[in-house]
């Protein structure tokens, strides 16, 4: 099982001393808390504390009545057999059982009883004896923050994450009871966010019928959760920060409520078909701008796009550089274009994997990008082909001087063609490169540049992937010609990529 499964929606009940040291009382806490998580579709532990008051408590001090933690643990004090009776109780209603030790022979006892969960108290978050005792075990572990700087609680993560512990950080407020004020339920999300690979909780001192902090935790994004619990008897006064089995009902009510609301995590939630259809009632579908053949590719130009849409037509929401469509049939002016009409071809995934291949070119050559500049692949025989004829252009200023980084992949060629405008130098920066210079080849170094005249046809490849800058005079979109036609009838040999930065920053690591 993993951290993240033994983790989710895991809630914990903390008994701590509100058994009074009486065990009959702590198993009817046990026994009442058992009868409530049936109704809920949650995970569910119980927590006890143990400590060695032998060793915890100084032995001068031991008698001290006017220490309050000294008198209440005293008061409150179960022998072995006594613990090892609530833990098994614990178990036998169905619960994880979980222990907080706050000594190093605690530890042992909790090993000795086969707990399942360990949890570190806010006060022993720093306790790096007791911490390295816990590491020793094989027992997955929370553990809460309440009064702990930043730095450490880097470093506590960091210890268990070093010895690879299942682990789980609940953000938590060391006040009895909370107020609202003091909650800081903000933590939570600055926790997820610094501590992404850890499972992050709420540990609550609330008001008992303050219902509105869980909810505010659910959906900031906390996994797993712990509330006080007790039972007030004519014997035994409930504290003001411990629940009741009547309120533990109503918090869980609200925490489910709040699941339903908040949905899905981790994944796009599913879209039903009536919203579907709703929304697609007001997309604009794609319509004819005038008589259209058989062959004709969609643009554009040659389109227009308008509501209602009629069932199976094509829309504008689906209209994208990456798709092209060709007409199977001749469709008439103002008609409808619907599916049955076209021949679809997608390019986006083959466009992801190019820029794929760019991006590690870049990444090896180590080359300082400009802080301006636009991309396009230039696909001479379609975007299919790009690997073989084509280049990446990097437009960085185009004025009256005009520079461009061309990106050659491993093989790739660039068709004959001249300029009648422009002159161009080439200066190769990175890979290798052969340029030919009306039919006569030349190898290129690194370093070395080359210039191409006006009027002269030339070409470029590479064996292994190259760069090189390209300084010219202005360029003219309209002054590239092309020795085979079939490139100038390739209407749509550019694909300009808009956000490719965005796609470079996130491929190259």
């Amino acid at each position: 099982m993993s951290s993240s499964d033994i983790f989710h929606q895991l809630f914990i009940f903390e008994m701590a001393n509100n058994h009074m040291g009486d065990v009959a009382h702590g198993k009817a806490i046990i026994q009442q808390l058992g009868k409530i998580k049936h109704k809920f579709p949650f995970k569910f532990g119980f927590k006890l504390q143990y400590r060695d008051l032998d060793t915890f408590i100084h032995p001068d001090y031991k008698h001290r009545q006017d220490i309050k933690y000294i008198k209440r643990f005293s008061e409150t004090r179960l022998d072995r057999d006594d613990l090892k009776s609530l833990k098994d109780e614990i178990v036998n209603n169905g619960f994880t059982a979980i222990c907080t030790p706050f000594d190093e022979n605690s530890v042992d006892l909790i090993e000795a009883h086969d707990f399942d969960i360990i949890k570190i108290a806010s006060c022993s978050f720093t306790d790096w004896p007791l911490l390295e005792k816990i590491a020793q075990t094989s027992k997955p572990i929370i553990a809460s923050t309440a009064g702990a700087s930043l730095e450490d609680i880097d470093k506590v993560v960091s210890f268990f994450e070093h010895r690879k512990k299942e682990f789980a950080l609940m953000h938590c407020i060391g006040a009895y009871p909370t107020p609202n004020q003091d909650l800081e339920l903000n933590q939570i999300d600055f926790f997820r966010n610094r501590y992404s690979k850890i499972s992050i909780g709420f540990s609550t001192h609330e008001a008992p019928n303050n219902f509105d902090p869980i909810k505010i935790a659910i959906a900031k994004g906390a996994g797993l959760f712990e509330r006080h619990v007790g039972l007030a008897t004519d014997r035994y006064e409930l504290n003001a920060y411990s629940s009741t089995p009547e309120q533990i009902e109503q918090w869980l009510q609200a925490a489910k409520e709040t699941y339903d609301i908040c949905g899905v995590t981790h994944k796009r939630r599913a879209i039903s078909e009536k919203e579907g259809n709703d929304l697609r009632g007001l997309k604009r579908g794609v319509f004819a701008k005038s008589n259209l053949k058989k062959g004709d590719k969609l643009t554009t130009d040659n389109i227009f796009y308008a509501i209602p849409n009629i069932d199976a037509q094509l829309v504008s929401n689906e209209f994208s550089k990456y798709t092209d469509y060709t007409l199977q049939n001749d469709v008439t002016e103002k008609t409808a274009i619907t599916y049955n009409d076209l021949i679809i071809k997608n390019s986006r995934t083959t466009v992801v994997n190019i820029i794929k291949k760019i991006t590690k070119i870049l990444a090896a050559s180590k080359i300082a990008l400009p802080n301006q500049l636009e991309l396009e692949l230039s696909h001479h025989y379609g975007i299919d082909r790009y690997e073989e004829y084509g280049a990446a252009i990097i437009n960085c200023i185009n004025r009256e001087y005009c520079k461009k980084l061309i990106i050659l992949l491993p093989g790739q060629k660039h068709p004959v063609h001249h300029h009648k405008k422009k002159e161009e130098t080439f200066h190769l920066l990175y890979g290798d490169m052969a340029v030919e210079l009306d039919g006569a080849s030349k190898e290129v170094s690194t370093g070395e540049m080359v210039t191409v005249e006006r009027g002269v046809d030339h070409n470029f490849k590479s064996n292994n992937g190259a760069i090189f800058e390209e300084i010219s005079t202005t360029h003219y979109t309209d002054d590239s010609f092309y020795q085979d036609k079939k490139v100038l009838e390739n209407k749509q040999r550019k694909t300009k990529m808009t956000y490719w930065m965005d796609w470079i920053n996130c491929e190259i690591v």
